[in-house]
């Protein structure tokens, strides 16, 4: 067996964008994509919320206790950390590192603060792509259709939020507007290829 220390690190395929502008589903017909198999992989996090039904440890996330998050993010064993709904997410530092030192890319959603962190960190390997909406009224359109007893008080603190992530958009790799979700997914695509160095071919 030949020894992996001379093998190319592979990339971090970091995606943000405001609640509603698609990222979470691009990122998903991303991974599934045929000239991507084998090629591309999910990142898997840490959280410290309990497991949903169907959802694998070490598959989906990896399922910690909050004692055993705080002991690895004081331990610098977590990259980069966010809270949502009194739940910790992170990015787990050995999970990454052991990855990208086989060579292979791994792609993630992130919040702008995390998305940041990991650039700074890794500044060689990390490709930042921002997801902005066609516009800011097609973002409340979809934001209150997602749900319908979203309360406009939610909705206006999301908008706003989304109005400060954009104007941060301009520190990313590459921004691509979501208005159509198969040419959005398409372009994302060329980017992901384009950045490993794979040459596209017809159909795929």
């Amino acid at each position: 067996m030949k020894d992996n220390a001379n093998k190319k690190r592979g990339l971090i395929f970091i995606i943000s964008g405001p609640s509603g502008s698609g990222k979470t589903t691009l990122l998903k017909r991303l991974l599934a994509n045929r000239l991507l198999k084998g090629k591309l992989a999910k990142s898997v996090s840490v959280t410290t919320r309990a497991k949903r039904s169907g959802e694998r440890h070490s598959k989906d996330y990896f399922f910690i206790k909050p004692q055993d998050f705080h002991r690895l993010n004081k331990g610098k064993k977590i990259l980069e950390w966010t809270r949502y709904l009194g739940y910790y997410y992170g990015t787990k530092k050995d999970f990454l590192e052991a990855r990208l030192k086989e060579g292979k890319h791994l792609a993630l959603c992130l919040d702008l603060k995390g998305a940041l962190k990991l650039k700074k960190l890794y500044p060689h390997s990390a490709v930042t792509i921002f997801v902005i909406p066609p516009s800011i009224k097609e973002l409340r359109k979809r934001i209150e259709g997602r749900c319908s007893k979203t309360k406009q008080e939610e909705v206006n603190k999301r908008i706003k939020l989304a109005r400060d992530e954009l104007r941060n958009s301009r520190r990313y790799d590459y921004v691509l507007k979501n208005e159509n979700l198969s040419q959005s997914a398409g372009r994302l695509k060329e980017i992901i290829l384009k950045e490993i160095g794979f040459k596209t071919i017809a159909g795929g």
